[in-house]
């Protein structure tokens, strides 16, 4: 009798898995051997395991964690019982009650001192008592509620509330701009918001836009300060203790909700377009953290510090985390300038952040390394180099380099960091491992987008190749599918290459009334597809090389990723932003730099040359042929193709920001936006190349 395929896949499956007896009970890693029809893919550890997609072509091209080859995670390993937010917090409530859990600096007068904490049980007693206000003011299961101000305790109260209650949450940008934050509250539908003062402002200037407002709650409001509404507005304004004491008069039962039900819509800011709301549901939000756990440990003793904006996944996804290991979670001070001040104060054991802000980081040691001395230099590169090439070969680098170079180094983030993390776009390998020496804690890059939940795969342990962003997330699965148009295939070797697609249960269950745009993205057999291009390193490890959404077309017809290329210039030393631009109407590219002003100062000042101001000196010919000199370098090293070179670049020092609408709040840049912005020297570049080389410009 012929075997059903399900036996088949099953068997394909336990043939990667070594007898139990062979493999050591501690070492998690060693469970998985190459199966011969798959070997070419394995080489030394692996992290991933290989499968066919479909049986009856023999294509191995899936890859799934080697931690979960046999199932994908829905659930936590330790609490399977665990199915929504909601249940997370009462596991967390039950089981650390008097644990520390949101502390904040800020006093009720604004002043700053030392952090004040609520415990769990604390927190449970204001989420029970925010759901019962929102219920005494007649909203129903499956309302939606808009969240509109930047991380405090109280979101997090209201956000917990919600899942509680079964009402669905819709984070609003502070940095999305009136004209975006209206359109996602008419959209949404969303029925009561909470704002702080700042943004109550800008909430009453469309007041009579948002019909479907009922009630908006001020937090960190005085009731006998706030405004009076027009009498025909409909639309309720109290403070949040207000709101907290009406909950707490009518305390209501829970209405806790199903994995299946809406857990909050998130809207994407995107670089064209209006945003999309993207659904995710609460079994799609526990399985995302819950893979995460099966590769990151965290305990109810970690510290972590909260900056990164939690209207994004990638910040909210930490908090579900830090929920689960009853870790507290210390907020700043709301202003960016001020966060070492608060690292110091709060010394977090976790740390999650961006590239941006570690390439910072980067540049404030090598800056005062290089200013500190010869000799203190050259004691800092010696003992870089000792304990890099320790950690590199898995031995305990010496003590007395702590003691010496990086006790002081590690004061930056408090002195007692155990876990850096990275996400939101790539991070350099070298600023990664100076990170690791620097610092001496595990340094993991991650992986994902709202559409997944956040997490589509995450660093090992203990791997110490930087340069990928790890192996499949248990909670997924992860292929690669050819993008010809850019010669991207799967059978590419040595590394396969193609557009990765990421099919499990933290795909998202569509983009909010847009059934058009969720066809785009997930096709007929659940694959979303991420608009990333990946390549598979040894082991199984996913390496982001390309983005195939904003490629271009040169008038030769070469295709154009001007990510990738910005990606290479932001490490010229002269460059903090680079914007590339081309079309099909000219066959070269051009860029517009944000120059880092004190790296070109130095360089001005190195050459001997004279100006009154930075602007004049970012216009010098010689000042944009340094740069272009400079970048050209850094291109080579990169290996970028001859046409993916710049050959003109405009120095400005205006930085692109989300005040002047040139980035997302993701730091991405909004490149129909950058094109008007930019459009005179863009058109000035290309006038200017044509004078000098009539072949270089059209084709």
């Amino acid at each position: 009798m012929l075997e059903s395929q399900a036996h088949r896949r099953l068997h394909a499956i336990q043939c990667h898995l070594l007898p139990s007896s062979t493999a050591s009970d501690d070492d998690s890693s060693s469970h998985v051997q190459p199966n011969l029809t798959a070997a070419e893919f394995f080489h030394g550890q692996g992290y991933s395991v290989v499968l066919p997609e479909k049986l009856q072509t023999g294509k191995w091209n899936v890859y799934r964690s080697a931690r979960s080859p046999l199932e994908l995670v829905t659930r936590f390993a330790d609490h399977p019982e665990i199915g929504t937010l909601h249940d997370n917090f009462v596991h967390a409530v039950e089981s650390f009650r008097d644990y520390k859990y949101l502390g904040t600096r800020i006093r009720e007068d604004g002043t700053v001192g030392e952090y004040k904490w609520m415990t769990y049980g604390e927190a449970g007693t204001a989420c029970e008592a925010i759901g019962s206000g929102l219920q005494y003011h007649g909203f129903q299961k499956g309302a939606s509620i808009g969240l509109y101000f930047i991380n405090r305790p109280e979101w997090l109260i209201v956000d917990l509330a919600c899942s509680s209650y079964s009402y669905i949450s819709v984070p609003l940008y502070d940095t999305l701009g009136p004209d975006a934050v209206q359109y996602v509250v008419n959209h949404a539908d969303i029925q009561a918001i909470f704002c702080v003062p700042q943004t109550l402002n800008s909430l009453l200037s469309f007041l009579s836009g948002i019909p479907s407002v009922r009630l908006i709650v001020v937090v960190g409001g005085v009731d006998e300060y706030l405004p009076s509404l027009p009498s025909g507005s409909g639309v309720k304004l109290v403070s949040y203790l207000k709101l907290i004491s009406q909950g707490r008069s009518s305390l209501q039962p829970f209405c806790p909700p199903k994995p299946e039900d809406v857990a909050t819509i998130c809207y994407t800011s995107g670089t064209t377009g209006t945003p999309k709301g993207v659904i995710l549901t609460h079994g799609n939000l526990i399985a995302s953290a819950a893979g995460f756990c099966r590769a990151i440990k965290f305990t109810s003793s970690d510290v972590y510090f909260s900056y990164l904006p939690l209207a994004h996944i990638y910040e909210r996804t930490n908090q579900f985390i830090l929920v689960y290991y009853g870790g507290a979670v210390g907020f700043y001070q709301g202003d960016n300038l001020k966060l070492m001040d608060d690292l110091a104060a709060l010394r977090p054991t976790i740390f999650s952040s961006v590239p941006r802000l570690y390439n910072r980081i980067y540049d404030g040691i090598t800056s005062a390394v290089a200013n500190s001395g010869k000799l203190r230099e050259g004691l800092f590169r010696v003992g870089y180099n000792s304990k890099k090439q320790a950690i590199m070969s898995g031995r305990n680098p010496s003590p007395m380099w702590e003691r010496l170079v990086f006790n002081k180094i590690k004061e930056k983030l408090g002195g007692r960091v155990r876990f850096l993390g990275s996400g939101a776009s790539p991070l350099s390998p070298d600023i990664m491992d100076f990170l690791r020496v620097c610092f001496g804690c595990q340094v993991i890059e991650g992986y994902g987008m709202t559409e997944s939940s956040c997490v589509i795969s995450i660093m090992d342990v203990g791997d110490n190749l930087s340069g990928h962003v790890g192996s499949p997330s248990p909670a997924c699965e992860i292929k690669l599918v050819d993008v010809p148009e850019m010669n991207y295939t799967y059978e590419d070797r040595p590394h396969p290459r193609g557009e990765i697609c990421v099919r499990g249960p933290i795909v998202f269950q569509g983009y909010y009334k847009d059934e058009v745009q969720t066809s785009e993205v997930i096709d007929n057999d659940g694959w979303l597809h991420t608009g990333d291009i990946g390549s598979w390193l040894p082991g199984g490890r996913l390496k982001i090389i390309d983005r195939k959404k904003n490629i271009f077309k040169l008038a030769q017809g070469e295709y154009i990723a001007p990510e990738k290329i910005e990606n290479v210039y932001t490490k010229c030393k002269f460059v903090s932003q680079c914007f590339i631009y081309g079309d099909s109407l000219n066959s070269i590219l051009v860029a517009v730099v944000a120059v880092d002003p004190d790296v070109i100062e130095a360089w001005a000042a190195s050459e001997g040359i004279k100006y009154e101001n930075l602007e004049q000196l970012c216009n010098d010919p010689r000042a944009r042929a340094a740069v272009l000199a400079e970048m050209d370098a850094v291109g080579m090293e990169a290996q970028l193709r001859g046409f993916e070179f710049a050959k003109a670049v405009t120095l400005v020092l205006e930085p692109f920001t989300l005040e002047n609408g040139l980035i997302t709040p993701t730091f991405k840049i909004k490149r129909p936006q950058a094109k008007a912005y930019f459009a005179k020297v863009i058109s000035d570049m290309y006038a200017e190349l044509s004078k000098s080389d009539p072949k270089l410009q059209k084709m």
